[in-house]
């Protein structure tokens, strides 16, 4: 019922986004002393979301995913552009610390839409004291 609540699906997605994101991080993070291995890290959640919003994927069987956020699907993974070490490796750790700060406010922010969406569905059945 509430999936169909544009901005209860908009917080849902980003929370989607930041928890994949947090997995790449965490991957980069775990492999910052493999040689050869290249950082790797998610699309912006706004390219993402209007990627999906302007055009959905086409399901024609009602298994089918439309949805890459809500679906369960995975975001596409970018390599990173970073500084490159003399055994091949691209991971940063201060450029994942930063990532990982970015992360907490990007959660943060869907709870917030998540609370105030919650909040206007109260006021609308007036059970708003």
């Amino acid at each position: 019922m509430f999936d169909r609540i544009e901005l209860i699906s908009m917080s849902r997605a980003m929370t989607d986004h930041a928890a994949q994101r947090q997995t790449v991080v965490a991957r980069n993070i775990a492999n910052a002393d493999t040689p050869g291995y290249l950082a790797r890290d998610l699309a912006p959640f706004a390219a993402s979301y209007r990627a999906v919003a302007a055009d959905p994927l086409r399901g024609t069987n009602p298994r089918h995913l439309t949805d890459p956020f809500t679906g369960g699907g995975i975001a596409r993974t970018l390599a990173d552009q970073g500084e490159i070490s003399p055994n091949g490796n691209s991971v940063s750790l201060e450029t994942e610390m930063v990532k990982t700060a970015e992360l907490r406010s990007e959660h943060d922010l869907s709870l917030g839409v998540y609370r105030s969406a919650l909040d206007m569905l109260r006021t609308s059945i007036g059970r708003r004291g």
